[in-house]
């Protein structure tokens, strides 16, 4: 094999490896994402519970429900704290994984054109 195709093999080997680690690190952008929705939807279902209670305060006595009250905020607060957490993380992993495409295209200014 001559010198310029053994050249023009590995350039293209490289290519490929590049091109399948962007796509990798895309697939990992879109399960964050994933995620993001996840912890956005967990965040607002005690928000809509608890509106739900205020709307119907007046059709129940708050002191003779007070342990269900209070069993539902707890378990309110735990979701909320998860949601906080699900959308913290997949944000902290969203910018990770673009700070990782940057550094692709940055090195490599052959792909940029197409990351864009």
């Amino acid at each position: 094999m001559s010198h310029n195709r053994l050249k023009a093999v590995k350039k293209s080997e490289v290519d490929d490896f590049l091109f399948n680690e962007i796509q990798l690190l895309l697939a990992e952008k879109r399960t964050a994402f994933s995620g993001l929705r996840t912890g956005i939807a967990v965040f607002a279902l005690p928000l809509s519970v608890i509106s739900v209670l205020i709307a119907t305060s007046k059709l129940y006595n708050p002191f003779q429900v007070l342990n269900l009250l209070i069993v539902l905020l707890v378990l309110n607060v735990g979701l909320i704290c998860l949601g906080v957490y699900l959308i913290m993380h997949s944000l902290a992993r969203i910018h990770h994984l673009d700070g990782l495409i940057k550094e692709i295209k940055l090195k490599h200014s052959s792909i940029a054109a197409f990351l864009e």
